[in-house]
């Protein structure tokens, strides 16, 4: 029989990771990057091929973190958009 995870587990927080927001535990991506690409329509089978390094059942434990703190979560997504569309004026147009 494989071994069962305990999939409380695989979500973690560390001050020196991701600036202390949760993340896949033992990785660097965090569960805001994770749920801006489910968010942008990518599957949670795209999301894990496109890391490589994370499972598919790391991406649907991003996911439900996700779930279970949106409104967080999707604060901290448009605060991220702000300070992108805050930092791009600062870059010359190559038009």
């Amino acid at each position: 029989m494989a071994a069962l995870t305990d999939i409380g587990v695989l979500i973690t927080r560390a001050p020196g990771i991701c600036g202390g927001r949760p993340h896949i535990a033992q990785t660097g991506v965090s569960v805001r990057r994770v749920a801006g690409w489910y968010k942008l329509g990518r599957s949670p089978e795209e999301i894990a091929d496109q890391y490589g390094h994370i499972s598919l059942a790391q991406v649907y434990a991003a996911i439900a973190y996700y779930h279970a703190n949106r409104d967080t979560i999707d604060e901290e997504l448009r605060n991220e958009e702000a300070e992108y569309d805050r930092l791009s004026e600062w870059i010359p147009s190559s038009k």
